[in-house]
């Protein structure tokens, strides 16, 4: 292997770690990779336009960290009359690396606003007031490393994570923990204080993780209403930001990219666009319908076709067959079944590729690409995670569907001879390879960014499950925000000790709620029963138990039969997927429940909150 250049415009020098991967890589093939990227050229030519893998175009100093905090949802910072209260209420959620890093960004800003000889901005410290000017919040991060230390060995009693965090050497095929309770910037903090450890190359295999479960117990991206996502994003790019600063390299983002504007309907449309006139003919459509129909396409004839995504189609065809699309398939009058699977899947790469802006945003598609610097597999998929978070709805959606179909293909292996490295090099070149990037790959960069590229293909597609679960501390700093933003704080001068000791007190309470036994609480049924069900709570209690407890109501209330049994399809009455419990109100928007969850400890987080029964929209409605 030829060797690698000392700096990538992505992130900090490749580590030995990293070089150990890429070297095992290197033993996989990569001429699919390189086919595909042939291919793309010649579709091309027509356009006169030539694609380029991810690269940042150099900002003046001031320009990034200026965009990152207006991203960061901390854009009063930057003016002159810093809005005190909005900005006190999102810094007050921050642990200390996460707040370490916005006032490295406003440092630098604030640097660079005086050298312009214009006015300083405000300073986090002054906002949060008290404090010596002298003791940084990094200072302070470093000075209390046993407490972080503590927190990681004890959350949730798991005394088997002071072995997860004091070595990262893993096994091939051992199932590891993932810790979602403990922000991952506070993770990787403590591993810098740590004796370096040997490590294991990952090699070709990919190690199995295990989400650690807390008590209140897992939340996916969709479990989550509308209004509290649109929290997430802002927290991912802060806690991104901090793990990669503890991580030593730097976050490079691109500015955003002006779309163009077309004529079309279907191909090169931005995402949003094509949502919308989507959604007329079908309200609350996620994802494209023109992408529905060809993942469908695949699915039903495509699955098992040796090289399915590998073998190209005829370009004619595939170009004949866009024209077609986009004068017939609204009408409905296009046919599916005359259409080569080969063809369907040209059109499936094409249409990610005509996006106007990348699907992984022009913004972050850096980002993506420079995931493969990260030494650690588990700190890999922790900068995944978040990338995920910060994504778009409508982009993170049309993902989620395209990595859902390629676990499919994967799964067919036997029969397509296309296995989960194959599938990646193949995909990669169109998820990552884009016409609108700003700058070239200087020369000798593109074998190592292929193979990166392809590296974090592969593992969006192998640990999709894991990616697209919000970790726990991001949910509870949405918590703290909406009870932040209800409460309505009056700040003074002494604004922060008023704000400290409601939080203290807050704790105080919880703490002595958590001492109660057991508890009597009422559960509503949507439209599936006129009283609400009184439940009684105890250490034990999960919201299967009480899913159980409500089916058993309906049975004793003689409620329609046929529903009755049609609910009850249940593994053994054991796993009701078709019943779901949310948690409405008090300090979240609305939160369906993991099944593992424990209510009593669910009360304490959220006194105040509703708890209704709903069936499953996946599943037809009963009723």
């Amino acid at each position: 292997m030829s060797q690698l250049p000392p700096k990538s415009p992505l992130a900090s020098p490749l580590s030995e770690g990293t070089n150990s991967r890429v070297e095992s890589l290197d033993n996989l093939s990569m001429d699919s990779f390189w086919l595909e990227v042939e291919n793309i050229k010649q579709s091309a030519e027509a356009e006169q336009e030539e694609c380029s893998l991810a690269d940042v175009k150099t900002r003046e100093e001031g320009e990034a960290e200026a965009e990152w905090l207006q991203a960061a949802g901390l854009s009063e910072l930057l003016g002159d009359h810093a809005s005190e209260q909005q900005n006190v209420v999102l810094l007050s959620t921050l642990t200390r690396t996460q707040a370490a890093a916005v006032q490295r960004r406003l440092d630098t800003y604030s640097r660079s606003r005086r050298r312009k000889s214009k006015h300083p901005v405000r300073d986090v410290r002054d906002i949060f007031g008290g404090g010596s000017s002298e003791e940084t919040t990094a200072e302070k991060e470093k000075s209390s490393p046993d407490q972080l230390w503590h927190n990681l060995r004890t959350s949730n009693g798991q005394k088997s994570e002071t072995q997860d965090y004091s070595c990262t050497v893993r096994s091939p095929g051992k199932e590891e923990v993932f810790n979602m309770d403990i922000a991952y910037s506070e993770q990787a903090a403590v591993l810098t204080l740590l004796p370096e450890p040997r490590r294991l190359k990952d090699g070709n295999a990919l190690t199995k993780f295990k989400i650690l479960k807390g008590r209140l117990g897992v939340t996916r991206i969709g479990d989550l209403s509308a209004q509290d996502m649109k929290k997430i994003p802002t927290l991912a790019l802060i806690e991104l930001t901090a793990l990669c600063d503890i991580l030593g390299f730097e976050l490079k983002r691109n500015k955003t990219a002006k779309l163009k504007t077309t004529e079309k309907r279907l191909f090169g449309v931005p995402l949003n666009t094509l949502l919308e006139n989507d959604q007329k003919l079908l309200p609350n459509t996620k994802v494209p319908l023109l992408l529905q129909a060809l993942l469908s396409c695949l699915e039903k004839r495509g699955l098992e076709t040796e090289g399915i995504l590998r073998v190209s189609g005829s370009q004619t065809r595939i170009k004949s067959l866009e024209q077609k699309l986009e004068r017939d398939f609204y009408t409905g009058l296009f046919c599916w079944d005359e259409v080569h699977q080969n063809d369907v899947s040209g059109l499936l790469k094409r249409f990610i590729r005509e996006l106007p802006a990348p699907l992984l945003t022009a913004e972050y598609l850096p980002a993506f690409a420079a995931v493969q610097n990260i030494p650690d597999l588990k700190q890999r998929l922790q900068a995944l995670n978040l990338l995920i978070l910060i994504l778009p709805e409508p982009n993170r959606n049309t993902l989620k569907a395209i990595l859902e179909f390629l676990s499919k293909v994967v799964a067919k292996e036997n029969n397509n001879k296309m296995n989960l490295w194959n599938v990646s090099t193949v995909m990669a070149p169109n998820l990552f390879m884009h016409k609108g990037l700003p700058n070239k790959i200087p020369e000798g960069k593109e074998k190592q960014l292929a193979e990166g590229a392809a590296d974090v293909v592969r593992m969006m597609i192998h640990y999709q499950d894991l990616l697209w679960t919000v970790s726990s501390f991001l949910v509870a700093q949405v918590r703290k925000l909406n009870e932040s933003n209800s409460k309505r704080y009056q700040f003074c001068d002494k604004r922060l000790k008023n704000l400290l000791r409601k939080i203290h007190a807050d704790k105080d309470k919880v703490e002595k709620n958590q001492a109660e036994p057991s508890k009597i609480v009422k559960v509503q049924g949507s439209l599936l029963l006129k009283d609400s069900l009184e439940v009684h709570l105890n250490s034990a209690t999960r919201v299967a138990d009480v899913l159980r407890q409500f089916q058993k109501s309906l049975c004793q209330n003689g409620w329609n039969i046929v529903n009755t049994v049609n609910l009850l399809k249940c593994n053994n009455s054991m796993d009701c997927t078709n019943l779901l419990l949310f948690e409405v109100g008090g300090n979240i928007g609305e939160r369906c429940l993991d099944p593992d969850t424990y209510l009593l400890d669910l009360y304490h987080t959220n006194p105040h909150a509703e708890w209704i029964i709903k069936q499953n929209p996946s599943y037809p409605r009963m009723f």
